[in-house]
């Protein structure tokens, strides 16, 4: 049995601690400061407050001021913060965590920089922690609402360290939840990452439909499926890009089917196909948080450094390319089918 500590309440966060629980591991729940109201509906219910998921009984919910004790005797923590709460896990929660103590992230997403670098939220973490740091993180097509229901589901975790992997494994693998392992993690982490931006692409073909034969009319498949092979080809020469292994495009590949076919994603997609500007699509999106934004936003921004160098050449990424624009809000989403190669 081991110690599991998760911070961050949110869904994938609390929906892993079902497996977890189910293994027979103590698992402490830690609230970042915007998780008040779901921490003390799981005090009171043992379920997912967003999510409306039962949670095991087993669970310890604790608020952020109550960290260090959560922490005492922990095996391993695990992250549940999105992208957009990196900076907060840097700076307020990883110094609390005991150096010795490995942590498991399931943050999706890359940081860039002013050289159009692009690194992985792990090594974002451990170059700025100032002292050694075990982070491994999650990958794969899992998301948290079939979890949480103990559907089949296959995932990766990453990391530097064979050992500390396998010890996560054990912890967490069961009949439902099953667990690969993987020392590139620049590549698994790249995988995982820019699905949620093609997503976008993917989904707009179905509000483009919509435009043309009006909402609810039958799906058609011909220009997503176009859309999903051109994005797969784009994934892949980002992943020689960074330098991950090319059998990451699995990961990608995976990740992106389960995106394009529910979530926040698919539904910004959908309004930008059917011709809204940026703008508009996120305000009827008012309050829901869209990580694809940023890491397409992000990943456009070092592609365009790197392709003002004359280090890559932008063509090889008309999807993104795009996307890019119109997130910047240069132009309405219409797919440059003529650019595919």
């Amino acid at each position: 049995m081991k110690t599991i500590v998760l911070i961050g309440a949110g869904m994938m966060g609390t929906a892993l601690t079902l497996p977890a629980a189910a293994n027979g591991n103590r698992i402490r729940v830690v609230g970042t400061p915007l998780d008040r109201e779901i921490i003390e509906h799981a005090k009171k219910t043992h379920r997912q407050k967003t999510m409306d998921r039962k949670l095991p009984d087993e669970n310890e919910y604790y608020q952020i001021e109550a960290l260090d004790e959560a922490l005492e005797g922990a095996d391993f923590v695990i992250s549940g913060v999105s992208s957009f709460g990196v900076d907060w896990l840097l700076n307020e929660a990883l110094p609390h965590v005991p150096q010795d103590t490995p942590i498991l992230s399931v943050t999706k997403g890359l940081v860039d920089d002013a050289e159009g670098r692009l690194e992985t939220i792990p090594a974002y973490l451990e170059r700025n922690i100032g002292r050694p740091l075990n982070i491994c993180a999650i990958g794969g097509p899992c998301t948290a609402y079939e979890l949480a229901d103990l559907r089949q589901s296959c995932v990766t975790f990453c990391g530097k360290d064979m050992a500390t992997l396998e010890m996560m494994r054990e912890a967490m693998q069961t009949g439902y939840y099953h667990i690969s392992l993987s020392t590139d993690v620049t590549g698994v982490e790249c995988a995982v990452a820019m699905k949620n931006a093609y997503a976008l692409a993917v989904t707009s073909a179905v509000g483009a439909l919509e435009a043309q034969e009006g909402e609810g009319c039958k799906e058609a498949y011909n220009p997503q499926a176009g859309i999903f092979g051109q994005a797969v080809r784009e994934m892949s020469r980002m992943l020689r890009l960074l330098g991950g292994k090319p059998e990451n495009i699995m990961l990608a590949a995976g990740d992106l089917y389960v995106t394009v076919y529910g979530g926040r994603t698919r539904r910004l997609g959908i309004l930008l196909g059917r011709g809204l500007s940026i703008a508009d699509a996120l305000a009827q999106l008012s309050g829901v948080t869209l990580e694809s934004v940023s890491i397409a936003t992000r990943t456009v921004r070092a592609l365009r450094i790197r392709a003002a160098r004359g280090e890559i050449d932008p063509a090889d990424f008309p999807i993104l390319m795009h996307i890019g624009d119109v997130l910047d809000g240069k132009c309405s989403l219409h797919m440059p089918w003529e650019s595919f190669r």
